[in-house]
């Protein structure tokens, strides 16, 4: 086994794509082990409906990277507190979905860190009861890669809000995920050490020797890595294009009345859109619905579309603004 070294790098678009690149180019017949950590991070999964797991206007607040992975599963939030581990393997027909055997290295790392740590039920490391990793598979021609999050010393109060979604806003079919009581291992460790000192325990514990194999990336490796990050993963069209259909419902009470919009999404464009209230215009509110259809469901895009347009003769006094801040609370 050899270890790629990212050199901790926290954009995740890259790690992603240096996964990736390990399974689709490097020799075929040697495995691969990665770490990687990430700044403020949601991870949504490879079927699932983008829109419909984070919080938009707490990411955009907080400027939250949205990503999406290869992988199955549901969305997770990281950030430098979490890291994850990658391994890199030829499938040999019985090793996609034993989460086992790809876990196992990790739990006997922890354990000797002091952490009563073991799977639970299909694809989860807990302590306790509580969730410490998440793990998921991807398999392509005879290679697949498994991996996980191992979190450290995540801010918690941010995983609950950067994925706090109210479920009535969203109609899907997109695999929805499950939340699970979480912990970090940090509080468990028998001797407190920070997070890059715990990378390096277990680096070499799962290596079983301080004297790591290395993998040394030629140019042409560097090049096709960020070719992959920029066509994939910095590509709006693969984090949210992907998203199956969906329904978005926004209602909202103002001083000048009630109003509600719903959306139909189709590949995270809006493709019928409309608008309901009690609020009292002299224009049509048909004529401004029409304006969506064809943005991207991002705010900037949805501005445009309103550049020119004065919505107080549709909705009487309530500013433009508001009206389409609402859609992203």
């Amino acid at each position: 086994m050899i270890y790629l070294d990212n050199e901790d790098v926290l954009d995740q678009a890259y790690n992603f794509a240096m996964e990736e690149y390990a399974l689709r180019s490097l020799d075929e017949n040697e495995t691969y082990f990665m770490f990687y950590r990430m700044k403020p991070t949601i991870i949504v999964g490879k079927n699932q409906n983008t829109l419909e797991e984070i919080n938009h206007g707490f990411v955009k607040e907080h400027n939250i990277d949205v990503l999406r992975r290869l992988s199955g599963g549901g969305a997770v939030y990281n950030d430098e507190g979490n890291i994850s581990f990658s391994m890199i393997t030829k499938d040999d027909g019985n090793s996609f979905q034993n989460f086992a055997k790809f876990t196992e290295p990790v739990i006997r790392a922890l354990q000797k860190l002091g952490v009563n740590a073991k799977l639970s039920g299909r694809n989860d490391i807990e302590v306790d009861g509580k969730k410490i990793s998440g793990n998921a598979q991807f398999a392509t021609k005879g290679r697949l890669y498994s991996h996980g999050t191992l979190l450290f010393d995540v801010d918690l109060s941010m995983l609950e809000k950067a994925l706090q979604v109210d479920p009535e806003k969203y109609l899907s079919k997109g695999v929805k995920s499950v939340r699970s009581r979480v912990t970090t291992i940090r509080e468990h460790l028998a001797n407190d050490m920070d997070i890059l000192a715990f990378k390096q325990i277990l680096l070499e514990s799962i290596f079983e020797t301080p004297d790591i194999p290395r993998y040394t990336f030629t140019e042409a490796d560097k090049r096709g890595i960020e070719k992959l990050r920029a066509e994939r993963y910095r590509n709006w069209d693969w984090t949210y294009g992907k998203s199956p259909k969906a329904t978005i419902k926004r209602k909202k009470r103002f001083p000048a009345g009630t109003i509600e919009f719903q959306l139909a999404l189709q590949k995270g464009q809006v493709k019928e859109a409309t608008i309901y209230g009690d609020f009292f215009g002299t224009e049509d509110v048909a004529e401004l619905a029409e304006k969506l259809i064809g943005c991207r469901f991002e705010r900037e895009e949805m501005d445009k579309a309103w550049a020119d347009v004065e919505t107080k003769a549709y909705f009487g006094n309530i500013e433009k603004e508001v009206i389409l801040a609402m859609l992203f609370e």
